[in-house]
């Protein structure tokens, strides 16, 4: 038998494999609950690529950033431009800026009290709670309180909440749970951040 033929039944053999899978698994006809966390970058950057993608397919999308405040980013940029996402900014900024936990404790429940009425709507297929995470970290907002607003989302919406040390209650109730793992980064090398590559 040549490497060509043994490769070919091999990949035959998987391909055989794969199809079965694919043929059990089941519609949830719902929207899934996602969490981006970790100490890696790349936690909110990989929600706005869902974000597109959600587009691609004419999805309708909305997003409530917590923490990040009027910080200026790419992101938000294009997605201005682009006119199709119903973006709510409504941290006010890094936790180490504002040095005022009651101001931050109010904010999280503003923007919490936005996301609950976005999810509830049926107006979206697709939030994105970005930094939500940090908001449940420093005990802006309980976990039972997000779980709950995510109880109660409609049907056809699913969520994304990003951020660092995502509680582990959430990562059990979440459909997928991806965790970045920092393993070299440029700021520990006395670089600053990047336009466009980092906000």
């Amino acid at each position: 038998m040549t490497d060509d033929t043994d490769h070919k039944q091999k990949m035959q053999a998987r391909q055989a494999e794969q199809r079965k899978k694919v043929a059990e698994l089941q519609d949830p006809e719902k929207g899934l609950v996602l969490v981006h966390t970790g100490s890696g970058k790349g936690k909110s950057s990989s929600a706005f690529g869902v974000i597109v993608r959600a587009l691609g397919w004419k999805q309708t999308v909305g997003v409530v950033q917590f923490i990040k405040g009027k910080w200026k980013t790419g992101e938000r940029q294009f997605f201005d431009r682009l006119g199709d996402v119903a973006w709510h900014t409504m941290g006010e900024g890094f936790t180490w800026d504002t040095q005022d936990k009651d101001r931050d404790i109010a904010a999280a429940k503003a923007a919490y009290a936005k996301a609950c009425d976005m999810m509830a709507s049926g107006a979206y297929d697709l939030i994105v709670l970005d930094e939500i995470n940090i908001a449940m970290r420093y005990d802006y907002l309980s976990v039972e309180e997000v779980i709950a607003g995510l109880d109660a989302r409609d049907k056809r919406t699913g969520v994304i909440l990003t951020g660092r040390n995502a509680k582990p209650e959430l990562c059990d109730y979440a459909d997928l749970v991806t965790e970045m793992t920092e393993v070299k980064h440029p700021f520990k090398s006395g670089i600053k951040a990047q336009r466009g590559v980092d906000y």
